[in-house]
């Protein structure tokens, strides 16, 4: 099972392929903490991340007087997924491990139960999201920490001007920088009132940057929309629903919006919305704040016009895309008491805050209370860009990554092949939905 898709661009250039770094420090035994503890972290996007995250493991020695060493590994070429997979094999390696969304259960049998620790953090922060604990817990015991290194939602990023000028929707009164009951507004941003603004935008140029490809962003976009009719492929007892009457409704409202996206949106990969947004072309995509960022930097006037705000509501609800994160411990790890003290103190809420501040509010954390932190209020231009970043709660939304319910060995497998894009592509290319519901449940009863 393959994890979150590698060719994820670049928040910022600069970032190294591969780095390490050593932090030690006197031992001296502790509450659990003893010797010394190996993790690997995922190589952030953005390098200032790398940085704040030294800072703490270094903090975290001196505290406890444990030797910690700490290797960033990038997900360029899969090297996260190999170094996981090859441990696994060799049963030796790294005593902790960063682990994303469908690997942890991939792993599941490997890795070492940890409902001590979550179990701690949410006594204290809250319970952790539905992807957290579809993804995390396996006959009902946590067998990896939920994080927020990496973890992101993949939300609507739109330019404020061209959504005003072209689709009459003002997205900032629609979303402010504030913590308000939901406006008039946003209750009326439905799946209907995208499609309008999304014809609007396509005749104007600036279509709706949605990609139709086969890689992450063009998936878990595709499952939000599914979802929000309540549409399943398969459910959660594993049986196929490509046939349901939700599903026809999902493609019957696809097979209108994909006229409105960009001509070769089929060939889109991960990378596609970025450039399309940060260049100008695209009024609105779905993406964690990383187009912006880039933008900040080499498009100043596009990224101080862009706002970032929760999906439309569709029949059954707002499930906003996401993507997650944990860390893991071998259950052959050689001090599991020093990784479990290590994790903990990394998932502190200070701790979380700074991490997330440093990546300009990407990081987003998995337990409820740590959603209303302040991180995300002030960040800019324009300043409040990425307050509705975060799942809150007057967005009446839900975490959501693209087909669960479904057993876990069988959405892996489905997300994986671009199922649900796929069947867009051909809605856009001319097929029926009758043709398209045919063809998707081939491959269901392929992965059956």
């Amino acid at each position: 099972m393959a994890s979150k898709k590698v060719n994820r661009r670049r928040f910022v250039a600069g970032t190294a392929a591969l780095s390490t770094a050593m932090v030690t420090a006197p031992f001296v035994r502790g509450a659990y903490a003893a010797g010394q503890v190996s993790i690997f972290f995922w190589d952030h996007w953005v390098p200032a991340g790398n940085v704040e995250m030294r800072k703490q493991v270094a903090a975290f020695s001196e505290k406890n007087k444990v030797e910690v060493k700490a290797d960033f590994i990038t997900s360029q070429g899969r090297q996260t997924l190999l170094t996981i997979n090859a441990e696994a094999q060799a049963r030796r390696g790294h005593d902790v491990i960063t682990i994303g969304n469908w690997n942890v259960r991939d792993h599941a049998d490997k890795l070492e139960n940890v409902d001590d620790v979550v179990g701690r953090l949410i006594a204290k922060n809250g319970e952790a999201n539905a992807v957290a604990n579809y993804l995390g817990k396996v006959k009902g015991k946590w067998v990896a920490v939920p994080s927020s290194w990496g973890t992101q939602n993949k939300g609507p990023a739109a330019r404020i001007s061209m959504m005003k000028e072209f689709a009459g929707i003002d997205v900032v009164k629609m979303y402010p920088a504030a913590d308000v009951p939901e406006t008039a507004e946003a209750k009326a941003w439905t799946n209907e009132a995208m499609l309008k603004a999304a014809e609007a935008c396509f005749k104007a140029g600036k279509p709706f940057g949605i990609g139709l490809g086969t890689t992450a962003d063009n998936v878990d976009t595709a499952g939000s929309i599914f979802a929000s009719f309540g549409a399943e492929l398969v459910d959660a007892n594993g049986k196929i629903q490509i046939k349901s009457a939700a599903v026809r409704q999902a493609l019957e409202y696809c097979q209108k919006l994909v006229k409105f996206l960009p001509a070769d949106a089929q060939s889109w990969d991960d990378g596609s919305n970025n450039r399309a947004l940060i260049a100008g072309n695209a009024s609105f995509i779905y993406n964690p704040p990383s187009a912006w960022a880039v933008a900040v930097r080499d498009a100043p006037a596009v990224a101080a016009d862009t706002w970032h705000f929760p999906i439309p509501s569709g029949p059954k609800g707002r499930f906003e895309p996401h993507s997650m994160n944990f860390w893991g411990i071998w259950q052959f790890a050689q001090n599991k008491g020093a990784a479990k003290d290590l994790i903990e103190f990394l998932m502190q809420p200070d701790n979380v805050d700074a991490r997330s501040t440093a990546v300009m509010g990407y990081d987003l954390p998995p337990f409820a209370k740590m959603s209303e932190s302040k991180v995300w209020d002030k960040i800019g231009p324009p300043v409040g860009t990425v307050y509705n970043y975060p799942v809150r709660k007057q967005h009446n939304a839900v975490a959501h990554l693209a087909h669960m319910p479904a057993p876990p060995e069988i959405a892996v497998q489905i997300y994986n092949r671009g199922t649900a894009p796929t069947m867009l592509a051909k809605l856009k290319a001319g097929e029926s939905i009758d043709q398209v519901i045919a063809w998707g449940n081939r491959e269901l009863e392929g992965f059956m």
